[in-house]
């Protein structure tokens, strides 16, 4: 159905200049300790707003973002996805927890197609974040596999194996003990290959497509190298396998330190719900031969399929076992059908999240004319080396638009809390969350110069929270008495600032603790629009 214009807002008219929203990707409100880089980096410009304008704390995790629980840490695709529509849908980990525990899932002719292959290769994250994957998705699909073997009568060796590789020890040993028991029970599950999530496979929005090759090479053609590298890089080994972030299961019985291959006749499934990261491995498999990301050598015949539909506009993968959400009626269709134009920017690590998934999963501009998108190519570097990474650059290309008068309603991404984040380097952190707080004051001097409004908020927490805590709160350490990095998100809940320069508007009762979803309804009512009655309300008013 046709997004239809929205009605003028009666009680808040369109400021002078654009609406602003500026989204600090990592950067929640932590405990206020020594780990928390948000709170011990030098931020005096983002202090000064947060004095000066209506500040509130918002939730950005659980069930206030559509995820199953409450210890469920937010994400960045959840984030903005919550922040495009206005409204919580359920995502994807709850939607696949749905088909599991239903049991539609194993309903499906294409799961049975998948069970039916010589040997089934699970790759993936191995992780209980809940941010891309779920280890216990994983012990589904094995367990199940193990069933769908037994009823058909096949022998242990020909039938679907597992692949476990490790993100987390926690996660890892726990998968490890699995593994062991189908063994004795007459299955070869095993872990066949591997390699670190931030070198190899799980690349996005198709900033280093070698990384993917690198995964190739290694899960498909087994080219990678063995045991000692695996030690060098502190992942944990098992009967001479490299173990790390994403891998395949083994066909029969292997050396110590073989890999195993993929072969004619074999299935292949992402158990990743999330589909940023899962996309340009989907296409290498499911591309014909006018795939040129990469060479990739001789492929194999497999029946590929995602967990999820990864990108619903451009259908990748081309098969799926579960739906993904239908998130219609988005900000930015609203913006559009009310002829507001729109400004999106950041870096490659974070452009689609301002585009993609603020639009409601779906690719391209909604409208040529009235729209203008800019990526800015991010470094390939370490994160920890380059921890202002392009702050500035989006900053630059954000403020001309912002003094050209061609836009009502300008985005934008800073990524470097939850990228330099995710290194676990504390102090790397801190300077990540000081050069946002420099451009947030260049951001600032440019909206107040011609009246716009600027909102500051964040999609989740991570940069607050770099050391790991036990149930207590106390920091946990190594053998060493070190503090143990914590590379994940938080459950933090994230600011929000609404600095007005006329001042025109105040936060509403009850905006502190809303979900983020509730900026949807506050961009469309700053912009002079009244919001659709099933959004969630606007959290400012005059």
């Amino acid at each position: 159905m046709p997004v239809r214009p929205l009605a003028a807002n009666p009680a808040l008219p369109a400021p002078n200049g654009p609406v602003v929203l500026c989204i600090m990707d990592g950067v929640g409100l932590g405990d206020g300790g020594e780990d928390d880089a948000v709170a011990t980096a030098r931020t005096p410009r983002l202090d000064a707003l947060m004095r000066e304008f209506p500040t509130a704390r918002l939730k950005a995790h659980g069930t206030a973002v559509g995820l199953p629980s409450d210890a469920d840490m937010g994400n960045s695709e959840v984030g903005h996805n919550a922040m495009g529509c206005g409204r919580v849908f359920e995502q994807g980990a709850k939607l696949v927890d749905g088909a599991i525990a239903s049991g539609a899932l194993w309903e499906q002719p294409l799961w049975r197609e998948l069970c039916a292959a010589h040997t089934l290769h699970l790759v993936g994250l191995v992780s209980d974040g809940n941010v891309h994957c779920n280890v216990a998705h994983l012990d589904a699909l094995t367990a199940r596999a193990a069933v769908e073997a037994a009823a058909a009568g096949a022998r242990p060796d020909r039938r679907p194996r597992r692949a476990l590789p490790a993100a987390r020890c926690s996660s890892w040993s726990r998968s490890k003990g699995t593994l062991a028991q189908y063994r004795e029970a007459g299955r070869d599950y095993r872990v066949a290959s591997g390699g670190g999530r931030m070198r190899i496979t799980m690349d996005r929005y198709e900033a280093d497509w070698p990384m993917v090759a690198r995964g190739w090479a290694t899960h498909v053609r087994a080219e990678a190298g063995g045991p000692r590298r695996a030690r060098r890089s502190g992942i944990p080994a098992h009967r001479g396998s490299r173990l790390t972030t994403s891998g395949s299961a083994v066909r029969g019985r292997r050396r110590p330190g073989e890999l195993s291959p993929i072969r004619d006749g074999d299935a292949v499934l992402p158990f990743n719900f999330w589909g940023d990261r899962a996309i340009e491995l989907s296409r290498a498999f499911d591309d014909g031969d006018d795939f040129s990301a990469f060479d990739r050598g001789l492929r194999p015949d497999v029946l590929f399929a995602g967990m999820m539909e990864y990108d619903g506009d451009l259908h990748v993968p081309k098969r799926f076992l579960v739906p993904p959400p239908a998130i219609d009626r988005t900000v930015g269709e609203f913006l559009v059908a009310s002829g507001k134009r729109t400004f999106a920017c950041s870096e490659t690590q974070k452009f689609g999240h301002v585009t993609y998934f603020f639009n409601g999963n779906r690719s391209g501009r909604l409208d040529e004319a009235l729209e203008t998108y800019v990526e800015v190519p991010s470094d390939t570097l370490p994160f920890q080396q380059r921890p202002w990474m392009k702050a500035a650059e989006i900053t630059d290309a954000v403020v001309q638009a912002i003094r050209s008068g061609d836009y009502d309603h300008v985005r934008l991404n800073f990524a470097n809390g939850d990228m330099v984040g995710h290194t676990g380097d504390l102090e790397a952190t801190r300077v990540a969350v000081e050069a946002v707080d420099l451009q947030i004051g260049r951001l600032w001097a440019a909206v107040k110069a011609v009246g716009g409004v600027l909102l500051v908020t964040a999609d989740h927490g991570n940069a607050d929270q770099m050391w790991q805590h036990d149930k207590r709160g106390a920091v946990q350490r190594d053998e060493d008495g070190r503090p143990i990095a914590r590379t994940s998100h938080s459950l933090a809940p994230v600011p929000l600032v609404v600095a007005d320069p006329a001042r025109r508007v105040r936060l509403r009762e009850g905006a502190d603790g809303t979900s983020i979803a509730a900026i949807g309804a506050t961009v469309l009512a700053l912009c002079g629009l009244q919001p659709p009655d099933d959004y969630l309300p606007a959290l400012v008013e005059m």
